[in-house]
């Protein structure tokens, strides 16, 4: 086996899953409401002709039968179909490890109350464990909004900001100059021992600079914090026997840096990208290069951006025939997603809903992958493929993808 390599584009939804009820997400559907809303407001039709080729569009309507506002093309080679999830919430973690064979079937803990969010007591042992006198926040919040709340007293007091979402998370904001990049990460490690038996999934290092409220950004130099998962996944059993395993952007963060041989840090999609096509073009044959397109979920899906969602997904699509260009005749590529995020949902947390699964090499045909029952399907397909031990979950698609003998 040469290489397989999975791209993640993080947040991107095709239409909202059969359980969508239970998370208050029925309509949802990250592509095509993004494709509606850029319709719109611009006038101009998404386009993505590559991702098109691969059964992009088709999935979406076999997904949701959701109409577009313009035509698509035929899928024109590639396998192509719809993922559910199974695990019980739709966060980054349990998207991942899901498609990594190990569906979280368990129930995460989560700060629930919109404000006071942490418990006293939880606050009392951080400030004890890292000597601060206090913690800003304390709340729901996006990231953005909280830097433009909470960015100028961090600041002046030295405190570190503190919020949660829906998803199982600790989240910490801290300039990089006025608190410093080694002490965020330090209290991060803090907040993450003092997190023991909270069951609560990650802890994320937020670092941002700017000298005003107008121009505070978040830098990428973020760090996550993870929990291990609750079962050896497939980068687990492939690293085992042998197989070279990268990481590229935020893969090795939310496996708790397990099953990892590289990690290559990459800030924004054309890095990303660009690492990516390097490691395909000299990375040896039994690897697998694992890529998250975090840029997706942050910058667009969260902050409900569909027209900035409408346009890195053009940009992507541009983009992909470089991947393809670098891949040999042995190297297999899988495109395919976490959870849904889509920018015209009210709110701005995760949206529960099928993602597409694609895949490619170049001598294959087009195939309609159908319906997947779970994201784990992939890892199943993938311990075939490196012939490892089979995973407990998921129904492997090997067979459909007509690889070359």
């Amino acid at each position: 086996m040469a290489k397989a390599i999975i791209l993640v584009i993080d947040s991107f939804g095709i239409g909202y899953s059969p359980d969508a009820e239970l998370f208050g997400d029925v309509g949802a559907n990250t592509l095509a409401n993004l494709a509606k809303a850029y319709f719109s407001e611009t006038g101009n039709q998404l386009s993505l002709p590559n991702l098109s080729n691969l059964g992009l569009f088709r999935a979406c309507l076999d997904a949701s039968n959701q109409d577009f506002p313009h035509q698509f093309g035929i899928p024109h080679k590639g396998a192509y179909g719809f993922a559910r999830e199974i695990s019980t919430g739709k966060d980054t973690p349990s998207g991942h490890w899901e498609m990594a064979g190990v569906p979280v079937l368990f129930d995460w803990g989560y700060f629930t109350k919109k404000e006071n969010s942490f418990p006293l007591e939880l606050i009392e042992k951080i400030n004890k464990a890292s000597g601060f006198k206090g913690l800003l926040g304390n709340c729901h919040a996006s990231g953005t909004e909280i830097l433009k709340r909470l960015g100028d007293e961090h600041i002046s007091t030295g405190l570190p900001i503190c919020y949660t979402s829906a998803d199982s998370v600790f989240q910490i904001a801290a300039h990089e100059e006025h608190f410093g990049l080694d002490n965020l990460y330090k209290y991060c490690d803090i907040v993450r021992e003092q997190l023991e038996g909270l069951n609560i999934g990650r802890v994320i290092a937020r670092p941002f600079i700017g000298d005003s409220v107008d121009n505070y950004a978040r830098t990428g130099n973020r760090r996550d914090y993870s929990v291990l998962p609750p079962a050896p996944t497939i980068l687990d059993k492939a690293y085992e026997a042998g197989t070279h395993v990268i990481s590229v952007g935020k893969i090795a963060d939310i496996f708790a840096h397990q099953g990892i041989s590289e990690k290559t840090k990459a800030t924004g999609l054309d890095a990303l990208l660009d690492a990516t096509i390097k490691h395909i073009n000299t990375a040896k044959d039994n690897t697998i290069i694992f890529t998250n397109l975090v840029n997706f979920d942050q910058d667009f899906g969260h902050r409900r951006d569909p027209v900035g969602y409408a346009k890195e997904l053009e940009a992507f699509d541009a983009r992909l025939p470089e991947v393809l260009n670098a891949m040999t005749d042995n190297d297999t590529l899988f495109i395919t997603a976490d959870h849904g995020c889509d920018p015209t949902w009210p709110g701005s947390d995760h949206t529960r809903e099928y993602v597409p699964m694609l895949a490619y090499h170049h001598n294959i045909p087009s195939v309609n992958l159908g319906e997947r029952l779970t994201f784990a399907d992939l890892g199943q397909t993938l311990a075939e493929l490196f012939n490892v031990e089979m995973m407990d979950y998921g129904k492997s698609f090997l067979t459909e993808l007509e690889l070359p003998s």
